[in-house]
Protein backbone atom coordinates (compact mmCIF):
# COMPACT_ATOMS: atom_id res chain seq x y z
CA UNK A 1 0.00 0.00 0.00
CA UNK A 2 1.56 2.99 -1.09
CA UNK A 3 1.72 6.60 0.05
CA UNK A 4 -1.22 7.77 -1.82
CA UNK A 5 -3.52 4.92 -0.86
CA UNK A 6 -3.22 5.74 2.84
CA UNK A 7 -3.46 9.30 2.40
CA UNK A 8 -6.77 8.37 0.85
CA UNK A 9 -7.22 5.99 3.83
CA UNK A 10 -6.24 9.07 6.09
CA UNK A 11 -9.02 11.70 4.51
CA UNK A 12 -11.52 8.79 5.44
CA UNK A 13 -11.14 7.72 8.24
CA UNK A 14 -10.96 11.31 9.28
CA UNK A 15 -14.63 12.29 8.38
CA UNK A 16 -16.17 11.21 11.53
CA UNK A 17 -13.45 13.21 13.42
CA UNK A 18 -14.32 16.37 11.24
CA UNK A 19 -18.15 15.96 11.44
CA UNK A 20 -17.79 15.82 15.00
CA UNK A 21 -15.33 18.18 15.19
CA UNK A 22 -18.05 20.72 13.21
CA UNK A 23 -20.90 20.11 15.92
CA UNK A 24 -18.04 21.03 18.39
CA UNK A 25 -17.34 24.32 16.99
CA UNK A 26 -21.06 24.78 16.67
CA UNK A 27 -21.30 25.22 20.98
CA UNK A 28 -18.23 27.28 20.97
CA UNK A 29 -19.15 31.06 20.92
CA UNK A 30 -15.46 31.96 19.45
CA UNK A 31 -13.06 29.44 18.11
CA UNK A 32 -9.23 30.16 18.10
CA UNK A 33 -6.32 28.24 17.12
CA UNK A 34 -5.90 26.93 20.45
CA UNK A 35 -9.24 25.25 20.37
CA UNK A 36 -8.59 24.33 17.01
CA UNK A 37 -4.91 22.64 18.60
CA UNK A 38 -7.06 20.83 21.01
CA UNK A 39 -9.59 18.87 18.90
CA UNK A 40 -6.75 18.30 16.32
CA UNK A 41 -5.08 16.84 19.08
CA UNK A 42 -7.37 14.37 20.25
CA UNK A 43 -8.74 13.43 17.51
CA UNK A 44 -5.73 13.33 15.68
CA UNK A 45 -4.01 11.61 18.24
CA UNK A 46 -6.64 8.78 18.22
CA UNK A 47 -6.57 8.14 14.53
CA UNK A 48 -2.90 7.74 15.21
CA UNK A 49 -2.82 5.68 18.41
CA UNK A 50 -5.86 3.48 17.17
CA UNK A 51 -4.31 1.69 13.93
CA UNK A 52 -1.02 1.27 15.51
CA UNK A 53 -3.09 -1.07 18.50
CA UNK A 54 -4.59 -2.63 15.73
CA UNK A 55 -1.58 -3.48 14.25
CA UNK A 56 -0.52 -4.77 17.07
CA UNK A 57 -3.46 -6.98 18.44
CA UNK A 58 -3.34 -7.55 14.56
CA UNK A 59 -6.29 -11.01 14.70
CA UNK A 60 -5.64 -11.78 17.64
CA UNK A 61 -8.44 -10.00 19.20
CA UNK A 62 -9.49 -8.44 16.34
CA UNK A 63 -12.93 -10.45 15.76
CA UNK A 64 -13.90 -9.39 18.80
CA UNK A 65 -13.36 -5.90 18.49
CA UNK A 66 -14.77 -5.62 15.16
CA UNK A 67 -17.70 -7.17 16.07
CA UNK A 68 -19.39 -4.68 18.66
CA UNK A 69 -17.16 -1.50 17.57
CA UNK A 70 -20.36 -0.05 15.44
CA UNK A 71 -21.83 -0.70 18.78
CA UNK A 72 -20.09 1.12 21.01
CA UNK A 73 -19.22 4.12 18.54
CA UNK A 74 -22.98 4.19 18.34
CA UNK A 75 -23.42 4.11 22.36
CA UNK A 76 -21.00 6.90 22.91
CA UNK A 77 -22.36 9.12 20.05
CA UNK A 78 -25.92 8.71 21.13
CA UNK A 79 -25.41 9.62 24.72
CA UNK A 80 -23.32 12.51 23.81
CA UNK A 81 -25.63 13.78 21.23
CA UNK A 82 -28.29 13.66 23.42
CA UNK A 83 -26.37 14.91 26.30
CA UNK A 84 -25.89 18.07 23.77
CA UNK A 85 -29.58 18.33 22.78
CA UNK A 86 -30.72 18.45 26.08
CA UNK A 87 -28.29 21.26 27.38
CA UNK A 88 -29.51 23.11 23.78
CA UNK A 89 -33.45 22.60 24.36
CA UNK A 90 -32.81 23.72 27.78
CA UNK A 91 -30.44 27.05 26.37
CA UNK A 92 -27.67 26.13 29.36
CA UNK A 93 -24.57 25.47 26.75
CA UNK A 94 -21.55 24.11 28.32
CA UNK A 95 -18.50 26.62 28.56
CA UNK A 96 -16.29 26.28 26.08
CA UNK A 97 -13.08 24.79 28.22
CA UNK A 98 -15.88 21.85 30.06
CA UNK A 99 -16.63 20.91 26.42
CA UNK A 100 -12.95 20.31 25.87
CA UNK A 101 -12.33 18.56 28.77
CA UNK A 102 -11.06 15.01 28.56
CA UNK A 103 -14.21 14.04 30.28
CA UNK A 104 -16.04 15.41 26.93
CA UNK A 105 -13.28 14.88 24.91
CA UNK A 106 -11.49 11.30 25.33
CA UNK A 107 -15.39 9.48 24.39
CA UNK A 108 -15.51 11.34 21.04
CA UNK A 109 -12.15 10.79 19.75
CA UNK A 110 -12.56 7.14 20.84
CA UNK A 111 -16.17 6.97 19.08
CA UNK A 112 -14.46 8.25 15.88
CA UNK A 113 -11.19 5.93 15.70
CA UNK A 114 -12.62 2.60 17.03
CA UNK A 115 -13.02 2.29 13.11
CA UNK A 116 -9.35 3.21 12.69
CA UNK A 117 -8.51 0.07 15.07
CA UNK A 118 -9.75 -2.55 12.49
CA UNK A 119 -8.00 -0.80 10.14
CA UNK A 120 -4.80 -1.27 11.51
CA UNK A 121 -5.54 -4.86 11.62
CA UNK A 122 -5.83 -4.58 8.05
CA UNK A 123 -2.79 -3.16 8.09
CA UNK A 124 -0.99 -5.28 9.61
CA UNK A 125 -2.36 -8.04 6.90
CA UNK A 126 -0.77 -5.98 3.96
CA UNK A 127 3.02 -5.60 5.77
CA UNK A 128 2.27 -1.85 6.03
CA UNK A 129 4.99 0.17 7.27
CA UNK A 130 2.94 0.98 10.54
CA UNK A 131 4.89 3.92 11.68
CA UNK A 132 4.81 6.30 8.31
CA UNK A 133 1.24 5.45 8.00
CA UNK A 134 -0.03 6.03 11.40
CA UNK A 135 1.82 9.61 11.79
CA UNK A 136 0.37 10.30 8.17
CA UNK A 137 -3.15 9.32 9.24
CA UNK A 138 -2.95 11.40 12.67
CA UNK A 139 -1.69 14.55 10.71
CA UNK A 140 -4.70 14.30 7.83
CA UNK A 141 -6.98 13.93 10.37
CA UNK A 142 -5.73 16.70 12.89
CA UNK A 143 -5.68 18.98 10.36
CA UNK A 144 -9.05 17.98 9.05
CA UNK A 145 -10.31 18.48 12.84
CA UNK A 146 -9.37 21.77 13.03
CA UNK A 147 -10.88 22.58 9.89
CA UNK A 148 -13.96 21.29 11.18
CA UNK A 149 -13.63 23.53 14.65
CA UNK A 150 -13.65 26.35 12.54
CA UNK A 151 -16.32 25.71 10.26
CA UNK A 152 -18.36 24.82 13.18
CA UNK A 153 -17.46 27.94 15.62
CA UNK A 154 -18.15 30.49 12.25
CA UNK A 155 -21.84 28.80 11.52
CA UNK A 156 -22.14 28.37 15.29
CA UNK A 157 -22.00 32.12 16.06
CA UNK A 158 -25.38 32.71 13.55
CA UNK A 159 -27.17 30.01 15.42
CA UNK A 160 -26.06 30.30 19.29
CA UNK A 161 -28.76 28.70 21.39
CA UNK A 162 -29.58 25.98 18.74
CA UNK A 163 -25.78 25.31 18.42
CA UNK A 164 -25.91 22.56 20.89
CA UNK A 165 -29.23 21.00 19.53
CA UNK A 166 -27.86 21.09 15.95
CA UNK A 167 -24.37 19.65 17.04
CA UNK A 168 -26.52 17.13 18.93
CA UNK A 169 -28.06 16.13 16.22
CA UNK A 170 -25.08 15.56 14.18
CA UNK A 171 -23.70 13.25 17.00
CA UNK A 172 -26.69 11.30 16.66
CA UNK A 173 -26.80 10.98 13.17
CA UNK A 174 -23.09 10.15 12.39
CA UNK A 175 -23.68 7.04 15.37
CA UNK A 176 -26.75 5.90 13.11
CA UNK A 177 -24.49 6.36 10.39
CA UNK A 178 -21.81 4.09 12.03
CA UNK A 179 -24.59 1.52 13.19
CA UNK A 180 -25.94 1.14 9.93
CA UNK A 181 -22.89 0.51 8.07
CA UNK A 182 -22.13 -2.76 10.07
CA UNK A 183 -25.40 -4.20 10.23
Amino acid sequence: MGTFAIFMLAIGLSMDAFAVAVSIGLTMPHTGIKKNLIVGLYFGGFQAVMPLIGYLIASRFASHIVAYSHWIAFVLLLFLGGKMISSGLKKELDTVESSLSPRHMLPLALATSIDALAVGVSLAFLYVDILPAVVLIGVVTFIISGVGVYIGGAVGVKFKSKAAFIGGAMLIMIGVKILLEHI
